[in-house]
């Protein structure tokens, strides 16, 4: 077999293939025995068909077509490895020339990693925010503290933004009842907008045993229809707060005095800052990485992942009875705005995956298997499921490779993060190996 390999962009390569025909030999052996398994003619055992039987009965031609098309993804294996490029899709073949007892040609274009030169990776400038405690975040932790021991009173007056009231909800569309659009006794603060656009407006004012009803925007199968709610008040009530003392700290935590509960939350606090600043280290780091590296994208797999990504959003859409234009109202934004959005993120994330996968090359990275258990154990809990059975998904689905892809291209990054000079906006050099230690307290916890 002779190859050679051409460049037509940073991201795509043709390859030109020629065969001589005696290579073939192993692929014709095995055409044959192909159809011979799957022919019936009398006086011959199946699978036992000599091959001038087939010629004369089924023809040449189907036996040559069968052996190239078996042939072709060999050659073309052989082809890539020779040329040293790591491709990123199916290939696009076509067969140049091919005749009975003459050589195969073929061409194979597909897009390729691009070359990457990395830049000095030591001591990458990373600016990130100070791990700043003042005594108002203090307040705002203690008083959140007290809002947990709060207790609600019955008042008898008209209800005010920020009261709690039970109320009883029905909805209607076109005049018509929502299925399951009824609920009694419903427990909602006045203000917080959680429920549904309108309510708010159409509480305050009302008293316990009054009602009000109001237009309301409906979703889903009802978004192309008038809705109409109808609300009544059931109960009012206010929020009372503890006195914050020193008999709330004791109400409140393992400590005596309110002090000594100021003291614990501050320590907590700075240790959330600590690891905040260790959390934007990295994320900076890859930045600062990608902002000294020229990263080409291959077009179609930018268009993969982008369609990859749109059938993902319609399958949860779907699933929860909502459409794309329901969505996108819900974000605040026009699909125009949406498409550039996904398409900035995806290239960032291309960038980084081909950037950090050229580090793990380059320092020749592996992973042990301690890496890839603590792997499937933090993605089986993001998910919900258990370690177990995200490890049998891996499998089951082919997408172990992109585990441990996964796996390498964080332990590259985190190789970039110990060698940057990260300092704080204030000129201090942040510590990663306190932000560790940090880290693994707050996990005990």
């Amino acid at each position: 077999m002779k190859s050679a390999v051409e460049t037509l962009s940073p991201t795509r390569v043709k390859l030109t293939v020629e065969v001589d025909f005696d290579e073939l030999g192993p692929n014709l052996d095995s055409a044959y025995r192909k159809v011979a398994g799957q022919i019936r003619i009398p006086g011959f055992r199946p699978g036992k068909v000599p091959p001038r039987i087939i010629d004369q009965r089924i023809g040449r031609g189907a036996v040559l077509e069968e052996a190239v098309n078996e042939a072709i993804p060999q050659f073309y294996g052989q082809a890539v490895d020779e040329a040293e490029v790591r491709v990123l899709s199916q290939p696009d073949i076509e067969v140049t020339h091919f005749a009975d007892g003459e050589q195969l040609s073929f061409t194979a274009e597909v897009d390729v990693r691009p070359k990457i030169e990395l830049p000095e990776l030591e001591g990458l400038p990373v600016t990130v925010d100070d791990a700043v405690v003042t005594d108002a975040d203090v307040d705002e932790q203690v008083n959140n503290l007290a809002d947990r021991f709060a207790t609600l009173t019955t008042v008898e007056r008209p209800t005010e933004t920020g009261d709690f009231v039970t109320i009883d909800l029905s909805l209607t569309a076109d005049g018509e009842p929502v299925e399951d659009g009824v609920a009694t006794g419903l427990s909602y603060e006045v203000g917080s907008a959680s429920l549904i656009d309108g309510l708010d407006s159409a509480l305050v004012g009302l008293s316990a045993g009054e009602s009000a009803e109001f237009d309301a925007p409906l979703v889903g199968a009802y978004a192309d229809k008038a809705g109409r709610a109808s609300v009544t008040v059931k109960a009012v009530r206010v929020k009372q707060l503890p006195e914050i003392n020193d008999d709330f700290a004791q109400e409140a935590s393992e400590f005596d005095t309110l002090d000594e509960l100021r003291t614990d939350l501050r320590t907590r606090l700075e240790r959330v800052r600590r690891l905040e600043q260790g959390m934007q280290a990295r994320d900076k780091v890859l930045d600062s990485l990608l902002s000294k590296v020229e990263i080409p994208l291959p077009e179609r797999v930018v268009k993969a992942e982008i369609d990859a990504r749109a059938n993902n959003l319609e399958q949860q859409l779907q699933a929860n009875g909502l459409d794309l234009e329901t969505y996108l109202e819900s974000q605040k934004e026009t699909l125009e705005e949406h498409e550039t959005h996904v398409l900035a993120d995806v290239e960032r994330d291309l960038r980084a995956q081909f950037v950090l996968d050229a580090i793990a090359a380059q320092r020749e990275l592996a992973i042990e298997e301690a890496e890839l258990t603590e792997y499937i154990v933090r993605r089986a809990g993001r998910l919900g499921v258990t370690p177990d059975a995200y490890a049998t998904q891996l499998v089951n689905t082919g997408t172990v490779p992109l585990a441990v892809a996964d796996v390498l291209r964080g332990k590259a990054l985190g190789q970039v993060l110990e060698q940057a000079a990260i300092t704080d906006a204030s000129g201090r050099e942040v510590d990663l190996k306190q932000l560790e230690q940090d880290a693994a307290t707050a996990a005990q916890q």
